[in-house]
This record gives structure tokens, sequence and C-alpha cells, in this order.
């Protein structure tokens, strides 16, 4: 029996090949990995004793012989596979070990593998007679059957075909997707395409199975993208129940959000995907009791998103209050105890989340895709349309409000004061129910505060809440037809109000 071993990822693989070479199996490989393996004192055939012929063009050829693929591919129940390989002294290769480079970390065009995806393809293509292993992980259940029956089962040599093929075509989606940027070279950054790539390949790899979907009858599953890792594949969770589906979304939302609001410490309070309660403050305490008094109603079962350390004191004043997830950087000893009393308290630590890609909803027969909404939180783009221009302590809370706003579903308004959400009227039809709503919510402590709205006010009356809660100035895109008039109505009210030309719908 031979095995032909070639791998990027080496981890276990001095391992894998000491069992096989103590099962009799003769061991061929190249480069690094005949390398490594030699360098164990395990016998091993380098690929160019086996064809007679050198790697050559700069290690762009190395294992393309026939003696190789012909080894790979030859049928041995075939009688004319069987003359060939008599007639060429071509031996047949029962094992392939082979994974590829992550293209993706450092792209470039001679780092396009040939010979390795074809070993992957045609071990693959021929699972009926080779078996094909591109996960280190599987190692030791091969190793396994091999000791139990001599032979790699046809159920796992399928399941292996299956996997190749997987890890080839994610492979082919990252070089895909290096041209749809435009091949940047080395060292250089190629500027955004002004158009979504003409054909888009994504391959995802269950990671999590969840609880349930989005309700308790729907299935639901936690993927990652082929080749890339999120904060959630090193979140660790300490307590309480499995995941669910939206526990997940929820999180993910809340965790975003949080991290989207500037460096002081913040608390975010989200349930079904929108924000509840939102503050910073100087320490992370009075951040989070302030994020739970905006609406502590709604807050009952949430998610809580820190962006400090937990302590002791905030563990405390979580407890009493139900609570479906916990997410934060870490959490002091005797506070993790603590909140590990409440049996049903997910929790979770986490690191800061990477930059969001593109967005894809279902249609029939198809997707919706588009990029990511930046919200912008630098005012010097902004324009003061008004007579009065914000006070120091108004523009800050303009900023908050202004992320906050920004994702909360459609209509949004969110009313800030001193650096908490007091008020946030979300998924109304028309602008006027969502800003009185927020101004309901807020319970007349808005006072002095900012309202931001996610988009313009085709009328002026879209202002009357913002006076009706007393808030003394506005954040919102501008663009409206009417803009002059809503303008002369802030100015009437004394409000100051600001325009972003940045619109953020939310659905």
């Amino acid at each position: 029996m031979r095995a032909l071993l070639s791998v990027y990822d080496k981890s276990g693989i001095v391992e894998f090949a000491q069992e096989l070479n103590a099962l009799g199996w003769d061991l061929i490989s190249s480069g690094g990995t005949a390398r490594v393996i030699a360098e164990a004192g395990i016998p091993v055939t380098d690929v160019a004793d086996l064809t007679g012929f050198p790697a050559i063009l700069g290690h762009r050829v190395v294992t393309l012989h026939p003696k190789v693929h012909g080894g790979i591919l030859a049928d041995p129940t075939n009688a004319e596979h069987r003359a060939d390989m008599e007639k060429y002294g071509i031996e047949a290769i029962d094992l392939v070990v082979a994974n590829l480079y992550p293209f993706s970390a450092e792209p470039s065009i001679e780092l396009i593998d040939i010979g390795g995806p074809a070993m992957v393809r045609g071990s693959a293509k021929n699972h009926a007679h080779v078996a094909i292993v591109t996960d280190p992980s599987r190692y030791g259940a091969i190793i396994s059957e091999l000791k139990a029956s001599g032979s790699v089962s046809q159920a796992t040599r399928t399941q292996l075909a299956r996997d190749a093929f997987a890890h080839t075509a994610a492979y082919d989606a990252e070089i895909l997707a290096w041209f749809d940027a435009g091949m940047p070279a080395k060292g250089e950054t190629a500027e955004a395409p002004a158009e979504l790539p003409e054909t888009l390949m994504i391959e995802l790899k269950r990671e999590q199975v969840l609880r349930y979907g989005e309700n308790p009858h729907q299935v639901g599953a936690r993927y990652s993208s082929a080749g890339e890792r999120g904060w959630w594949d090193s979140a660790q969770q300490h307590g309480g129940k499995e995941m669910s589906y939206l526990n997940v979304y929820d999180t993910e939302a809340a965790w975003r959000l949080v991290h989207s609001i500037g460096e002081c410490p913040a608390a975010v309070v989200i349930k079904h995907a929108n924000p509840c309660g939102v503050a910073v403050a100087d320490d992370i305490f009075t951040a989070y009791t302030r994020a739970h008094e905006c609406d502590p109603v709604s807050a009952f079962g949430g998610i809580i998103a820190l962006n400090r350390v937990v302590t002791l004191e905030v563990a405390k004043a979580i407890a009493p209050v139900f609570t479906e997830v916990l997410v934060a950087p870490g959490y002091e000893p005797d506070a993790l105890a603590a909140l590990q009393e409440k049996k049903n308290l997910r929790i979770l630590t986490a690191v800061a989340p990477g930059a969001p890609g593109l967005s894809l909803r279902p249609i029939d027969g198809g997707y919706l895709v588009q990029t990511p909404d930046p919200v912008t939180d630098d005012n010097a783009g902004w324009t003061v349309a008004t007579d009065r221009a914000p006070t120091d302590a108004e523009w800050i809370d303009l900023i908050l409000a202004w992320q906050v706003v920004a994702k909360v579903t459609s209509n949004a308004i969110v009313l800030v004061k001193s650096g908490q959400a007091v008020g946030i009227g979300c998924g109304q039809q028309n602008r006027r129910d969502a800003g009185h709503l927020a101004a309901v919510k807020a319970e007349g402590r808005a006072k002095g505060g900012a309202y931001a709205s996610d988009a313009f006010f085709p009328f002026p009356d879209g202002l009357d809440a913002a006076i009706e809660a007393g808030a003394t100035c506005v954040i919102q895109p501008g663009g409206s037809i009417r803009d002059e008039e809503v303008i002369a109505a802030a100015n009437a009210a004394g409000l100051a109000m600001v325009f972003t030309s940045e619109r953020h719908f939310r659905h």
C-alpha cells in the first residue's frame, strides 16, 4: 500500500506518517512535507525519485507527472488501466494526503497552486479506490479504520471525496475573489470595485448546530465563510443553554453596536435585533445601569453587550434581570462565578468583531446582495443647517444618537441625553409615529437631549416629537424637497439641526 503526502498544514503529519509506516505503508512525499517526515526518521521516497524528474520552473511543476497521476487515477478493475500501468511502470497510490495554502492570506500569481488541486481532485474522482484526506482532524479516524480492517471503507472514502471537492472549491473561490478585487499586487492596495462582482462564489462551513431556528419548529445552524475566522470562532461560552438562531443573531447585533460607539465604557441591550438600551459612561457599571434604565420592560429576555471586563458589581446588577446572553471581553473570577449561578444565562467571552462583509438576503431564485453600511462618526463632514450650532455637550449626544439610530429598524428615531439612549422608536411605517413612540418611551428624560432620524423628514411635522420630548438638537441625513421648511421649523423652535448627507435605512 502506498501513500502520497504533500500538505501545507503540517499539523499532525509526522504522527500520521509514523502510524502509516508502522502499518507497513510506503510513503511518498515532496518539498517541505518530505523534509519534516525524513527529519523525524521515517522512511520516505521523494516524488523526484519516483518520477525520475526534478522539480522544474521554480517548483511550478513538481507532481504533475504520469507516475503520480496515473497511480492516483488508475482503476485496478479496468484491464486497459492495468495494461497501461504495467507498460509504463506505474504503481497504484492508495491514499493521498494533501491540503492547500490559504490563498487569501497572501494572494499572488505564484501562490495559485496547480499540482495540489490536481492531486486532490484526481483522488476524489477515483474515490472508489483512493482515499483523499484534506483535513488533519481526520488523521486519527483514518488510522483507526486501517488498524481495524486494513483499509478505508467506501463510506469514508466517499465522505473524504466530498470534503476534498469542497476544499478545492473554496480555494478556487478565493482566487476568483482576488481577480474580482482587481488582483492587487503584494504590498499594494486596490481601490474597491465600483460594482459588485458578476459572479459570487461563497462556500460555507457548518460550525455550530443551534438549538433551533428563528422558531422552535425550524432547524438552525451557524456557518462560517471558508478560509475566514470571525469572532464567533474564538468565542467561549461559560454557561447556559446552547445558543439558538436568535441568540446568535441578536448577540451579533449587540456586539457590533457596542464596538461602534467609541472607546469609553459602553453597554448595549438588544431585543429582537434592535437596541432597547444604550449608554456610555466613565465606568462599565454606570454604563450598564443607564443602558438598562432606557427601557427595562423591553430588556427582559434581552442580550447584553459590554465593552469592558465584567466586575462583581456589574454581575450583581445583571443577575436579577432575566437575560438570554451576556457578551463581554472578559470577567473577573468572582463576577463569572456569580453569573454562572444563573443556569439559563449564556455567558460569552469574545474578541472585537471584524469588518462586516457583504449582506445577502434570499429572494425567489437568487439573492439580494449589497455592500456594508458604514456609519460616519466624524462630524467634520456634517453640515449645521440651522441658525444655531450644537453646543459641545449636544455634539456628544448627537454623535451617539447617530451611531445608534443607524442600527435600529426603519423608520427609526432615537433620543439621547447625556450619553444615554432614553427613547427608541423603531420599525414604524411612518416617521411621525416612530418619533412619538420614542418620545413616549423617553418619559420626560430627553429634555435638552439629541433627536436622531435614520432618514430625512419629508415634512416639518417630523420635528413635532422632538419638540414634544424637549430635545434641543436634531441629526438627520437631509435631502428632502422640503428641507427649507424643516429648517425653518427647527429655527422657530430654537433647535440646532445637523445634516449628515447619509441615510441609514435598515430592514
